[in-house]
């Protein structure tokens, strides 16, 4: 559906008729990076007994949440009637779901009937039609991913989204509007949708009282690891930007603000389609699959809950360390200890329980690792897992090695992208190798390890014995 017209020359005007105010700053176009919040003279906030205005002050009934999508749902029957066919399961969706409304009727080839416009049907149309994100990267520049851990998160992303729209168009095709919208006319494709979606994941903030939330204006606030504002709600639930103690910012210099000094490289290429090469958070999570010769697999899937992850992480020294609890559950089996039985209620349902050496640990399987410590095979069972995360790791730093043939981008992928997908494998190969280092020295410690030494020998011994036993055979029925 076409975008309607909403450009940066109207927004002072629109700021006034909703009464969001700017004090000492003002939007602007940013050279690389779109638009931006610049300050309009010398600003300081060095003084700490002295209090200083808000930058920027946005009114709570403009704060896009779950309580402003209820609102509008009170305004608007026929939002109303979307919202309960077809929302209700996140903030997010309803968001989604607000915003899809806003495109329609925001746009120059709406002619229906879908109740009153709000604030956010004309500031929606200044929103970028395209985001950086890698949901709407084209086919070449999606490959470039390959051997990241992005990889498989934008494949199930994309997938997630597409079924979400096949579901939207199924519950609306009750709604006769929504449905020649969606279904027959096709105006709202997939494509409209994961650009909500971008525009959601991009431009949506944590708010301390109101949630995840978007916030007209607030939105068009670059990132910086070094920020010099922060935002938070007043007593009124207004949304307000302050200069940060300490920080002086120049008469034509950006003002800023940290989305997640926390968030890894490839978060932030996720979620806002750009690294900051200034961050020193280093981590990455991969997806992990069980065992492919595991017949209790299915079980262990089931009893865990979620989708299981390995997840390393470096510390200020730049030491990295793993996290995995599934890995726990993967090493271990029937003759370890590990039970799996379906127990019926009495109402007949039945549930799959989980047992560790006959305790039902059904509750608690992020927690093995800790059931475990006391076992005398301890060492044993974390050998096994540091041998299964080496063998992640060294296949996915072998998948990286061999998407790295190219040392220009195609022309078919935008330097800017390609320079990204660049920098997030070098940095992921960066963890990876410091990972398999450690890991190989904690596995060459147990491998010294009395219990391992003595389980192996016996393992050594067992082993020879069958191939024995075998031989045997063979000589008797010959």
């Amino acid at each position: 559906m076409r975008r309607g017209r909403f450009s940066l020359d109207d927004l002072p005007a629109w700021c006034v008729l909703n009464d969001v105010t700017f004090v000492n700053v003002k939007v602007a176009n940013i050279n690389g990076r779109g638009y931006g919040l610049i300050a309009d003279k010398d600003l300081t906030n060095e003084d700490e007994n002295v209090d200083l205005p808000a930058l920027l002050t946005v009114p709570k009934d403009l704060v896009l949440s779950a309580e402003g999508v209820e609102e509008y749902a009170k305004e608007n029957k026929d939002f109303r009637l979307l919202l309960d066919i077809a929302g209700h399961k996140s903030t997010r969706g309803d968001i989604l779901l607000f915003l899809m409304v806003q495109l329609v009727l925001s746009s120059p080839d709406y002619n229906g009937s879908l109740g009153p416009s709000t604030p956010w049907t004309q500031y929606f149309s200044l929103l970028p039609s395209r985001v950086p994100t890698p949901t709407m990267w084209n086919e070449p520049e999606l490959s470039q991913l390959k051997g990241t851990s992005l990889e498989s998160a934008v494949s199930a992303k994309l997938t997630v989204l597409t079924k979400e729209f096949d579901d939207l168009r199924a519950k609306a095709a009750d709604l006769p509007y929504w449905n020649e919208l969606l279904s027959i006319d096709e105006s709202i494709t997939i494509q409209d949708w994961i650009l909500l979606d971008a525009l959601y994941r991009s431009r949506s903030l944590g708010l301390p009282k109101s949630g995840e939330s978007m916030v007209p204006c607030l939105d068009l606030v670059n990132h910086s690891s070094q920020a010099t504002a922060y935002f938070d709600e007043n007593s009124t639930g207004d949304v307000a930007l302050h200069l940060r103690k300490g920080c002086a910012v120049s008469y034509d210099e950006e003002i800023t603000i940290d989305y997640g000094k926390d968030k890894s490289p490839a978060e932030m290429l996720f979620s806002y389609g750009f690294i900051d090469s200034d961050s020193t958070s280093r981590s990455l999570v991969l997806p992990l699959e069980p065992l492919e010769d595991d017949p209790l697999a299915a079980a262990k899937l089931h009893a865990f809950g979620i989708s299981p992850k390995l997840e390393l992480v470096e510390d200020e020294d730049g030491i990295p360390h793993s996290s995995a609890p599934f890995v726990y559950l993967m090493c271990l089996n029937e003759e370890d200890g590990l039970q799996f039985r379906v127990l019926q209620e009495t109402d007949g349902s039945r549930h799959l329980r989980m047992f560790w050496q006959d305790v039902d640990v059904t509750h608690v399987p992020n927690t093995v690792k800790d059931l475990i410590h006391d076992h005398e095979l301890y060492q044993v069972f974390e050998l096994r897992v540091i041998t299964v995360i080496l063998n992640i790791i060294q296949q996915q730093l072998q998948e990286l090695s061999d998407s790295q043939h190219n040392t220009e981008a195609p022309e078919s992928v935008r330097q800017e992208i390609w320079q990204a997908v660049s920098h997030l494998k070098s940095l992921e190969t960066s963890i990876l190798e410091k990972s398999l280092r450690v890991l190989d020295e904690q596995r060459a410690q147990l491998l010294e390890h009395a219990t391992v030494v003595e389980y192996l020998k016996a393992m050594e011994s067992d082993q020879n014995d069958m191939v024995a036993e075998a031989a045997n055979e063979e000589e008797d029925f010959s």
